[in-house]
């Protein structure tokens, strides 16, 4: 007959598992395993000793406030004579004796979420399961066969996210803080918070099985347009009530700001903020993900694969809901589609700032890139907007002051330079080709076919008889003047007499329009056959200074009208301004809990004083979980350095990414980071 085994106490040994499942970086104080990859546990015996095949243990593992075996939340498993690592299991792996050295095995596809694991009638611990990309058994669901690929995107605390515009990609450095202490709890309640939890609490820790499920929530989450989500999106009219997007430096702070505050949204985040968020949260569950930037990237409302612009007469944007961003940060998770056809596992974009609705939630995603590649427009879920968004043609008219309109020749390409951080390193890796055919190519336009665009089906080559383009100086910092150039040429075996409209204004990165930074209209160029003419316009520190936004870009839009045929041709163009270096100096030997200093410097590019100067640092493992500031006393007038030393105490080795910002009155949120190996 079975006896059953009585424990009087038990060891879950934290550090041996979390450092075997890789979750160590969230502490040894609590037990966190992944799924499908077997843990042990010390128990020790009221009275009695193990006997193999005739004492017995009663496992049962719940998760969520209604656990049940018919949604997958509560799992009874016995003893069995080795680990089974394809569902529930527990094994004994010591002789016999008064302590039981008991191992034991999630399922590789159950909920993930806390736990209370009862053995016996006296014991009942507490652990916290996680996805398991290292697992192969997980292979149907996460699998990641690369290590360097999974330290990038599982266990790497901070990055790059790449902003500026695609002739200039500007790497900002972003502490994702993952593994920070109490990070994964705050993970927790958001999934705990999502309206599906709310309505039907079962059903939802259910879902949490499937990394698919779990990653739409997270895409509605992040944002808080229907729920009580984590950050409120705001692009225009000032931040009053909160703080610009540009002041974070990392996931921490609006994580734990979001926590403390009773689910009450931070404020205020903008595409790259929320993608980060969602990357941090992604990697804290175990999901792999990278934060991804699509240059020019188009917002079609009403998916008809087309961006219809408008300007006036003289080559100024009217506003309208269809818009093409500068640029727009989303995520990729890794996972398999086992609800798709073959071939689209891998990476699957999601994408949590709030744009439009998806199934009557602010939510995109996930769908998987190779869907997006091949035209697959009815696969789940929203691929015609994430199409949209690297593929949308763009169709431009002059809205005439009779009220009359007339097409516009414009050359704009969307979906360019879609760009991530490279794996172990911190060069820029460009990922179009996963999303896109190269332009003109059988495979290309075979997608186009799919997904039925006929508009770029139909398109015609260009006009080759007037071209005009925008060229710029190589060296465009903030606080500087500057030229850039319209080049007119004349393709044509006649004379041509056009009109030449210059304009810049500032520039949102979401195309919302400022004040003027400086125009031209030249009412009478004259072009020769086979002539060219270089047009310059002046942007003065001067005129643009107080117009840029924090997102230092300005829109150089020339408008050609030809008098003979009435035909009109426009170019536009982004520009941006460069801000200033930070100087960062690590002073002392970088080791494991000993004080450092970083030494920062900043010159002052523009003519004028800076006031009321801080610079603040974070980093993952560097800075204790929080953000350090010093603020300098004096004003910092033009050309002179902004200098301060900030202490730090690093509490783990390994490389380490030390955030850093600059703000003042009137240079604002400027960035910058170092690279710091600490030893041991």
């Amino acid at each position: 007959m079975a006896q059953a085994l009585d424990f009087d106490r038990w060891n879950l040994e934290c550090e041996f598992n979390n450092t075997d499942h890789r979750t160590d970086l969230n502490g040894v104080d609590r037990l966190i395993v992944r799924r499908g990859q077997p843990f042990s546990i010390s128990l020790y015996l009221r009275s009695g000793s193990f006997q193999p095949g005739v004492s017995s243990l009663d496992c049962i593992a719940e998760t969520g406030p209604q656990p049940s075996e018919q949604y997958g939340t509560r799992a009874s498993f016995g003893l069995s004579a080795h680990i089974d690592t394809s569902r529930w299991s527990a094994a004994v792996a010591s002789p016999p004796g008064d302590t039981v050295a008991l191992s034991i095995c999630c399922a590789p596809d159950a909920p993930i979420g806390r736990y209370t694991l009862t053995l016996g009638r006296s014991a009942r611990i507490e652990f916290i399961l996680l996805f398991n990309p290292w697992c192969p058994v997980e292979g149907r669901l996460m699998y990641m066969d690369n290590e360097q690929n999974l330290a990038e995107y599982v266990l790497s605390q901070d990055g790059l996210i790449f902003r500026g515009n695609y002739k200039h990609p500007i790497p900002t450095p972003w502490n994702f803080g993952q593994f920070e202490s109490g990070i994964l709890d705050i993970c927790l309640r958001i999934l705990d918070m999502n309206p599906k939890c709310l309505r039907n609490p079962g059903k939802d820790h259910s879902g949490r099985r499937n990394p698919i499920y779990v990653s739409r929530v997270l895409s509605a989450m992040v944002n808080c347009n229907d729920d009580k989500g984590v950050l409120l999106g705001k692009w225009t009219d000032g931040y009053e009530g909160g703080v610009s997007p540009m002041f974070w430096r990392g996931s921490l702070e609006i994580l734990r700001n979001w926590d403390t505050q009773a689910c009450e949204p931070v404020r205020y985040g903008q595409c790259w903020v929320f993608a980060a968020v969602a990357c941090s949260v992604s990697r804290a569950l175990g999901i792999p993900c990278r934060v991804v930037t699509n240059y020019l990237s188009a917002h079609d409302t009403n998916s008809n694969l087309v961006i219809e612009r408008y300007v006036n007469e003289n080559g100024e944007l009217i506003q309208s809901r269809e818009m093409i961003w500068n640029y727009h940060c989303w995520v990729e998770s890794w996972m398999t589609r086992p609800d798709l056809k073959p071939d689209f596992n891998g990476w699957q974009a999601s994408d949590p700032t709030p744009q439009e609705k998806s199934e009557g939630v602010y939510c995109c995603g996930p769908i998987p890139v190779r869907a997006i590649k091949e035209g697959e427009l009815t696969f789940k879920y929203d691929a015609p907007f994430v199409f949209a968004e690297v593929n949308a043609d763009v169709l431009t008219f002059m809205r005439k002051q009779d009220g009359s309109t007339s097409k516009v020749t414009t050359t704009t390409l969307v979906g360019q330079k879609i760009s991530t951080k490279s794996v172990g390193s911190d060069a820029r890796e460009d990922i179009t080709h996963l999303y896109k055919y190269p332009e003109g190519s059988d495979e290309e336009r075979e997608a186009f076919t799919k997904a039925n665009h006929q508009n770029k089906l139909l398109q015609q080559q260009q006009n080759q008889g007037l071209h005009i383009a925008i060229k710029v100086s190589p060296d465009m910092r903030k606080g500087c003047d500057f030229d850039v150039f319209a080049v007119v040429t004349n393709n044509t075996q006649s004379e041509k007499k056009c009109r030449l409209v210059f304009g810049s204004c500032a520039v949102s990165y979401t195309g919302v329009l400022g004040g003027n930074c400086g125009f031209k209209d030249l009412l009478n160029v004259e072009l020769a056959p086979g002539g060219e003419r270089r047009v310059p316009l002046r942007l003065n520190y001067s005129k643009y200074g107080d117009l840029v936004t924090e997102d230092n870009l300005v829109r150089l839009a020339a408008l050609l009208i030809d008098y003979s045929s009435r035909e009109a041709i426009m170019a536009v163009r982004n520009i941006v301004l460069e801000n200033p270096e930070i100087k960062v100096r690590i002073l002392g030997e970088p080791k494991e809990n000993r004080k450092l200093a970083a030494e920062l410097t900043l010159q002052n590019p523009l003519p004028e004083t800076l006031d009321n100067c801080c610079f603040s640092i974070e980093g993952a493992n560097l800075t204790g979980g929080r953000v350090i500031s010093e603020r300098l006393g004096s004003t910092v007038g033009p050309g002179e350095d902004a200098k301060v030393k900030i202490y730090f105490t690093p509490n783990h080795s390994g490389l380490r990414k030390l955030v850093v910002d600059f703000d003042s009155n009137k240079l604002c949120h400027v960035k910058g980071y170092r690279n710091v190996i600490i030893g041991k």
